[in-house]
């Protein structure tokens, strides 16, 4: 199950003309039944709040005052979040003649036209306050506080991620909460605005848009959503034609084989980086003590003593913690066993908290070899798994038949995915069987089946920035650029880019326009560099240079460099 948690404005989207009608309370009650959460977002103060919806059990949480207040119905707990303004703020409302001015624990509101006034007292008293409209409400918090932060909060006392919620609002205050989740909807009513960033549209309006979302939510778990939900794909390099290549982060079963010392482990790192960037928590099963060093991780298991279960559950229970479960400290045919008894236990914990979003197995046919019984494949929701290992033909061919992506590295990779393809009784997609370079891969969609494409990988962040120190201060030799300008006059070599940037301010002006003007710093960077998008940005500066200066286009360029790699003062 992806999602856990339906977090839902009141206002415009649950309620209607302030009430809560009974057939959307029902659908409430049947999204609670499906082992569901579900936390109300609103702007209004809490005893505001209890008068028109003196109910309020179907919620595990309220997010009011737009972020400032929680407050558990269940135990009646209320925890405030920011600080309130100062009185002398009110006294001045009074004193503009603001109307209307409602005071919560934090927030204070009123309505359109009086914002000018909430202005200039804010204004006139140099205070840090920031104003937030809802339709004619107008809000005054905290700098920093909205629905998204107020959420946030309320999912941490739960020990659930954004990734695991679906958020509906209908008005400008619910755009922070719809983008923080995973998934955003509008409801029918909704304004423009946010109908147009929202991943969904419900047909119906108000409290009958947020019942049509939770029966699609009880039905399908929004699955048919899946394909609109591109930008949390997981990017794990750049094609041929510089398109960046994307893995799903939700519903898809991966296999990374090839040979040894192809850069297995160091695709695996990039690709749980990026993961991390992204807040998706992972688990790494690590029989080689490979994983250890990855920043930012929980370490179980070590090379003197063998890892439990429990020890990698316990950190797993909050959401912000990745773990590597390190197997160096266990006997090599023990393993195994400790496989089929901690997987189907992340599988459960995934089943009840949507984490972790993605389980790493490496040296899988150590783990699950082929011929061993492998009873781990039925244990749960077998998705959002990476299966790492030298030859697919050692896999159990139970976990081979989940996998929907392969990925190829090292010396043969069209034999990789061949024996990736005859191990699951199909014939191999038509490649290119040419070998490939460091830090390539060979990427074959096998769900929907497509063309295998090359990749060339995003490097992990210690080797990015091994690279920029090499790029930016190293010696390319061969892979030098040389300077020498029209009738080739000049042999000036600058072996790597702060050299060039000092060459490039040193040459005279036709020089350096000639080289410019040939698209030759372009090619240097895109294929010694290997830095497309520095590349990209260099193409622009030629694109421009007859509207500008010579000395303008080398402060563009030089620019463009400084902000991507260390250079000198």
């Amino acid at each position: 199950m992806r999602y856990h948690l339906l977090a839902t404005d009141y206002d415009g989207t649950l309620a209607t003309d302030g009430r809560l009608l009974d057939e959307t309370r029902a659908a409430l009650e049947r999204l609670k039944a499906s082992a569901r959460k579900i936390v109300l977002v609103t702007g209004r103060q809490l005893d505001d709040l209890q008068r028109v919806c003196s109910d309020l059990s179907p919620f595990e949480i309220v997010v009011a005052e737009n972020g400032a207040i929680l407050y558990w119905p269940a135990t009646h707990e209320k925890r405030v979040l920011a600080e309130a303004p100062p009185p002398k703020f009110l006294e001045r409302l009074r004193e503009l003649g603001v109307p209307n001015v409602a005071v919560g624990d934090v927030i204070v509101a009123t309505w359109h036209p009086h914002e000018t006034q909430v202005l200039e007292a804010i204004r006139e008293l140099g205070l840090e306050l920031q104003v937030i409209f809802n339709k004619g409400a107008v809000m005054v918090l905290p700098p920093g506080v909205n629905k998204a932060t107020g959420l946030s909060a309320a999912l941490g006392a739960m020990s659930l991620s954004p990734h695991e919620a679906v958020a509906v609002g209908d008005a400008e205050n619910d755009h922070a909460f719809l983008s923080l989740c995973e998934c955003g909807v509008a409801v029918q009513n909704a304004l423009p605005m946010l109908k147009d960033r929202a991943d969904l549209v419900t047909n119906a309006d108000h409290g009958a848009g947020v019942a049509e979302l939770i029966d699609r939510l009880l039905a399908s778990d929004l699955a048919e959503l899946g394909p609109l939900l591109g930008r949390h794909d997981i990017p794990i390099g750049a094609a041929a034609n510089a398109e960046t290549l994307r893995l799903p982060a939700y519903g898809a079963t991966l296999l990374l084989a090839g040979t040894s010392g192809g850069g297995k482990s160091t695709l695996v790192t990039a690709f749980v980086e990026q993961l991390a960037e992204r807040g998706y928590q992972f688990c790494i099963i690590d029989p080689e003590g490979d994983y250890s060093a990855v920043p930012g991780v929980g370490v179980v298991g070590d090379r003197q003593s063998a890892p439990t279960t429990n020890e990698a559950l316990k950190l797993l229970e909050q959401p912000s913690t990745n773990v590597v479960v390190n197997l160096l400290g266990m006997r090599l045919e023990d393993r195994p066993e400790f496989f089929e008894a901690l997987m189907p236990q992340l599988l459960a914990l995934r089943l009840r908290t949507g984490r972790p979003h993605f389980i790493v197995v490496d040296e899988a046919h150590h783990l699950a070899p082929r011929d061993a019984p492998t009873r781990v494949a039925g244990a749960g929701e077998w998705t959002n798994v990476l299966l790492v290992t030298v030859h697919p033909k050692h896999v159990a061919q139970i976990l081979l038949q989940r996998v929907d992506i392969a990925l190829a590295v090292g010396a043969a990779p069209a034999e990789t995915i061949s024996e990736f393809a005859f191990g699951v009784g199909e014939a191999p997609p038509a490649m290119d069987a040419g070998a490939l370079e460091s830090g390539e891969a060979l990427v074959w969609w096998r769900r929907p089946r497509g063309e295998p494409r090359r990749v060339r990988t995003i490097a992990p962040s210690a080797e990015r920035q091994r690279h920029l120190r090499k790029y930016a201060h190293g010696d390319l030799d061969d892979r030098s650029f040389w300077f020498r300008g029209p009738g080739q006059k000049l042999n000036l070599k600058a072996q790597n880019l702060t050299t060039f940037m000092q060459l490039g301010d040193g040459v005279d002006d036709s020089t350096w326009l000639y080289h410019l003007g040939a698209g030759d710093y372009v090619r240097w960077i895109r294929d010694c560099i290997k830095d497309d998008e520095l590349a990209d940005e260099v193409e622009q500066v030629r694109h421009t240079a007859n509207q500008r200066s010579p000395d303008e286009t080398r402060a563009a360029v030089r620019s463009a460099i400084e902000r991507r790699y260390t250079t000198p003062a």
